[in-house]
């Protein structure tokens, strides 16, 4: 078993070294990792929200390594049978990471290197280990004095072949002149047509070797650790954390206005009305963080225009730049669930971009494609018709965060994120519905325009409670229509209408409060929003494929 663990150990260190030397996204955990997501259906990414939320990635990764940790250790089991065993093997192993990294849509030749050297690397691990947890009988001590008389027939014979090598037997396999020989000397004997299944096999006599083991062993362990850690710390040199600490934003040409007095409400445990950048809300299918530096970045807008468009990080910020609040809501996001964030954002109008390029006739979508491959459709509509679509360039104030998209990122207020919100988006397509589909329209049942449903949610109270007066808060939303009203009810009794706080406009959420008569025993509390064109929020419960759950959210609550 320790053959097979300490044989990955190796092969995912020195994997991670050349990924760390090359591509980051070339290493094997990340590619089959990157291969899962892409491939994984939507009940099973929506159970894995749902359970680990933002930690889906760290639990697939360790997921991925507890079964990687269960094969490999049978893989070592099979190898000290047959050394060809253990191969076969760490030759599938390689196989499925060669898949991962040259299905990304943004493979380079040069990803499949840390596969194939990791997996050399290992190769060469476990044929050590495997020779080193042997060793070969003692030789008997040979005693001192003259040399017997001659015996019966065929003695002498035995005498002359007793120190010769077995038939079939390679001569590395003899023990040595002066004793127990090194860790390193066994050679697993070729098949004979003699002994065909001797291949792969220690010589007959020889027993586990413990000492010699515990050496390479111990050699396997550092040489895997120290690998790892210098990957680790190659693959760090890209960070771009001190160049976006950096960057010095120009005054907004439209800077947000100052948030009205009441826009939240002093309820003990209602998050606050802007969503900090460490709590915000995390859904993509990066499982390593993009590391785009601004002065390498650089957008391309193409496809149905007249004008083709490259425009540097620099240029960008030098156009007009916007500041408005936009509330972003992911279509995975379950009723009343917690993956809906508010923010600050400032960024160059979208559609003055398209004006420039000159969009042809006939055109509907806008395929941003970030740069780790993926990719989101944006309705060309919705982006032109007014509202602030920006190309967003900063958060609450700060350069976008890395796990947001930094340098540069897609914000179209009222879609939800997967056709909205591309992060590190690097490229824009102009083209239709119907010649292209993006990402999660393309096979994986989600649909093309995703319009964000109106929602509400209740934060509070979110625990045992003592009867009497009790807050009931929340927020609700309906990006680019607004939220006209809000109602609560207890145990299905009447709806009653909740106290809204202020909002600056109509693209963020709206938070809101009821005074509840709290009495013992248990209770059911629902919420339903109205928005500002009428539409009250449905209760009928929707899973959120193909374009966003619904229902009303709902809470029990204990009263003492």
């Amino acid at each position: 078993m320790w053959v097979g663990l300490l044989t990955a150990w190796v092969a995912l260190g020195v994997a991670q070294l050349v990924a760390g030397i090359g591509r980051p996204q070339g290493s094997p955990v990340a590619a089959v990792g990157s291969l899962a997501i892409d491939n994984t259906p939507a009940p099973i990414k929506n159970f894995a929200i749902a359970t680990f939320g933002s930690n889906d990635k760290k639990a697939l990764v360790i997921g991925m390594l507890i079964v990687l940790a269960v094969l490999a250790a049978g893989i070592g089991v099979a190898a000290m049978r047959r050394l060809s065993y253990g191969y076969i093997g760490l030759g599938l192993f390689a196989v499925i990471g060669l898949a991962g990294a040259l299905t990304r849509p943004n493979a380079e030749p040069v990803d499949v290197l840390p596969t194939l050297i990791g997996a050399l690397a290992g190769a060469f691990a476990l044929s050590r280990l495997v020779r080193a947890a042997y060793r070969p009988p003692a030789r008997p001590a040979v005693p001192a004095g003259p040399v017997p008389a001659a015996g019966p027939p065929g003695e002498e014979a035995e005498a002359a072949g007793a120190d010769q090598p077995p038939a079939g037997s390679a001569p590395d396999e003899l023990p040595a002149e002066t004793g127990e020989r090194g860790p390193l000397d066994w050679v697993p004997p070729a098949a004979s047509a003699a002994n065909p299944s001797q291949a792969g096999r220690p010589p007959a006599g020889w027993q586990p070797g413990r000492r010699s083991f515990l050496t390479v062993s111990s050699v396997a362990l550092a040489a895997g650790g120290i690998t790892a850690l210098a990957g680790r710390s190659l693959s760090e040199r890209s960070n771009v954390s001190v160049a976006r600490s950096e960057i010095r934003f120009p005054r907004p040409a439209h800077a947000a206005p100052p948030l009205p007095s009441g826009t939240h409400p002093e309820v003990t445990g209602l998050p606050p009305f802007i969503s900090p950048n460490n709590a915000f809300y995390r859904v993509d299918t990066a499982l390593i963080l993009p590391q785009v530096a601004p002065q390498t970045w650089h957008l391309r807008i193409h496809g149905m225009v007249d004008r083709e468009i490259t425009l540097s990080f620099d240029e960008l910020l030098r156009r007009p730049l916007i500041e408005d609040y936009v509330t972003l809501t992911c279509v995975s996001n379950p009723v009343g669930g917690p993956y809906v964030g508010n923010a600050k954002w400032l960024g160059a109008s979208l559609a003055s971009l398209l004006r420039m390029a000159r969009v042809k006739s006939g055109a509907d979508q806008l395929i941003c494609t970030s740069v780790d491959g993926f990719t989101s459709g944006t309705p060309i509509a919705t982006v032109m018709d007014g509202r602030n679509a920006l190309l967003a360039v900063a958060m609450n104030g700060t350069a976008l965060p890395v796990a947001h998209g930094f340098p540069a990122r897609m914000v179209v207020p009222g879609l939800y994120g997967y056709v909205s919100a591309c992060k590190w988006v690097t490229d824009i397509k102009v083209t239709t519905y119907a010649a292209e589909s993006a990402y999660w329209s393309s096979g994986r049942g989600w649909s093309q325009r995703a319009p964000i449903k109106t929602e509400s949610r209740i934060d509070v109270p979110n625990g045992a409670v003592k009867a009497g007066r009790t807050p009931v808060a929340g927020e609700a939303w309906a990006q680019h229509k607004g939220i006209d009203a809000v109602h609560v009810r207890v145990d299905r009794g009447p709806w009653q209408q909740a106290t809204l706080a202020a909002v600056p406009g109509i693209d963020t959420w709206r938070q809101w409060v009821w005074e509840w008569d709290a009495t013992p025993g248990t209770h059911t509390i629902e919420a339903r929003a109205t928005d500002a064109t009428g539409y009250t929020q449905t209760s009928l419960q929707e899973p959120p494929e193909p374009n966003g759950a619904s229902g009303y959210p709902s809470i029990t609550v204990q009263v003492s």
